[in-house]
């Protein structure tokens, strides 16, 4: 049996990795849904204030809470710079790290420095009305929430401990313009410490290919970090 801990791209909560969740328990696996603050059911928390360090925390919080100590960390999207951040805290806690269709930063990254000019723009423009909140892009789940600015900008810390997970894997999903992922999937597809994937899906994985997904997940299982 595995423990999977699954956090949400930007602007979702929890409930949008319901199917998953539901199909991991169903197989005899553990699943926690985050909820990061400021999104979902905690919109009203901090939302001015949350950055990427609370994000952070917030994981870091279930998995202490939880006395989890083998995790599969699951990140979509903006949720690459969380699980990357929760790796480097506490490493020997999660077994392996699966970025969907993520951003993998490396120490002193944000998501701005990553993600491209297009998103840039749409970050400042959908953030006009209060300043520090992103309101969602048109067409997303009514139930997605304005998301916190301060943690597309902060820039992240790292130690290296992240490299001490022994497996990790990242799943591209090649089937929608603008992504900016190709190039991670391809400097990642040669670095051999890596399993990649590719599906030729849009980007909300969960809508349009959770069996696809959830055969991923069940690949490898969880695997002790390293001494």
């Amino acid at each position: 049996m595995a423990t999977f801990v699954l956090v949400p791209g930007g602007w979702h909560g929890g409930w949008s990795y319901r199917p998953i969740a539901q199909a991991l328990r169903q197989r005899g696996h553990d699943a926690y849904p985050v909820t990061l603050t400021g999104l979902g059911d905690r919109a009203h928390l901090r939302a001015a204030v949350a950055n990427l360090d609370t994000h952070i925390q917030d994981v870091v919080s279930v998995l202490e809470t939880e006395r989890i100590t083998d995790a599969v960390l699951v990140g979509h999207s903006y949720a690459g710079m969380v699980i990357t951040g929760v790796a480097d805290r506490c490493p020997d806690r999660i077994g392996r790290l699966v970025y969907s269709d993520a951003y993998v930063p490396a120490d002193g990254d944000s998501m701005w420095d990553l993600t491209t000019p297009a998103f840039r723009q749409l970050f400042l423009e959908n953030a006009t009305a209060d300043g520090f909140r992103v309101a969602p892009p048109p067409g997303l789940d009514p139930r997605t929430a304005a998301h916190p600015l301060p943690s597309f900008l902060q820039k992240l810390r790292l130690s290296g401990a992240p490299s001490r997970v022994r497996r990790r894997d990242y799943l591209y999903l090649s089937g929608w313009q603008g992504s900016p992922f190709a190039g991670v999937y391809e400097r990642l597809s040669r670095d051999p410490a890596w399993h990649t994937h590719r599906l030729p899906t849009g980007h909300n994985v969960v809508a349009e290919a959770p069996d696809k997904l959830l055969e991923i997940l069940l690949q490898g299982g969880g695997v002790a970090a390293r001494p």
